[in-house]
């Protein structure tokens, strides 16, 4: 096992444990809202098929919620399940622009729920401006690269919930 599959292993989990109640409390909240998610053939968690390490097919879990950070939550069970990394380049859909010709490198590592792009300024960046941020990582990713990540996740992730949708 890599140090980086190491980290996304325990990261993940200990995240599971510690947000647990948050979990279980949005999940129960989705299910009893006007949402209707009860209804719906997913329930309260969205799975949408995104390209994977090597292009390999994956189900990306998310709430079916508008709050950003909330939303992605359930990703952790795709960090824990090897699909995706904690850090990595954006998980895009197979047909996306993002997983054809030079940008196709994006997929040599596994996508995570954070990376360079989303901790540099997200969608106030171009789409260019995301390819090469998530091939400077696929480049140049290395532990010490992925923790400093990590710890500008939060802050990012809190300054793009403060705006409005």
């Amino acid at each position: 096992m890599t140090a980086k599959r190491a980290l996304d292993l325990l990261g993940s989990l200990f995240l599971l444990l510690v947000l647990a109640p948050a979990f279980l409390a949005v999940a129960a909240a989705l299910a009893l809202s006007a949402l209707g998610a009860l209804d719906h053939p997913d329930g309260v968690l969205r799975r949408d098929v995104r390209a994977g390490l090597h292009g390999r097919e994956f189900r990306m879990l998310t709430f079916r919620t508008g709050s950003r950070l909330l939303a992605r939550l359930p990703q952790l069970i795709n960090v824990v399940r090897g699909e995706m990394s904690l850090v990595g380049p954006c998980p895009l859909t197979a047909d996306d622009e993002g997983c054809a010709g030079q940008a196709r490198r994006r997929l040599s590592v596994r996508p995570g729920m954070t990376g360079l792009w989303q901790v540099s300024g997200r969608s106030e960046l171009p789409w260019e401006e995301m390819t090469l941020l998530d091939l400077h990582y696929v480049d140049h990713h290395w532990l010490g690269m992925d923790l400093a990540i990590l710890s500008r996740t939060l802050p990012a992730w809190a300054r793009a919930s403060a705006r409005p949708i």
